[in-house]
């Protein structure tokens, strides 16, 4: 009864989808002084049920994991939303630093999700 509620599903992507912002934000920042690198962003964070979505796909890679069908693969394309400086590079630290403030408050987010919906079952289960 418990073992396929789409609120952990949708917690556990949204986590994952806030790691890998996380981590792209960290690369860019790493080469902002890199010359002719381009900075990378994160598509937004949807949740789709079909193979021809774009975003993140649903998908089970094992009948018994926990949380099957959370297997998600976020997208990164080239960021060109930003002028180039004089040496080719895109990154601002700024917007970058931002970004990061973003994906960690999107991961909250997340978490508390997680915990609410633990609670929930908890209080349904007398153990509340």
């Amino acid at each position: 009864m418990y073992d396929n509620l789409k609120i952990f599903h949708s917690a556990n992507a949204m986590a994952a989808h806030a790691g890998t912002r996380q981590s792209v934000v960290s690369s860019n920042i790493a080469n902002a002084d890199t010359p002719e690198y381009k900075a990378r962003k994160v598509a937004p964070f949807t949740l789709e049920s079909g193979p021809s979505g774009s975003g993140f796909v649903a998908r089970s890679t094992r009948a018994r994991h926990l949380d099957s069908g959370s297997a998600t693969r976020p997208v990164v394309i080239t960021a060109d939303d930003t002028p180039d400086s004089p040496n080719g590079n895109n990154v601002v630290i700024e917007l970058e630093m931002l970004k990061g403030v973003e994906a960690r408050e999107q991961h909250d987010r997340a978490l508390t999700i997680y915990r609410h919906a633990m609670g929930v079952i908890r209080t349904s289960m007398g153990r509340g």
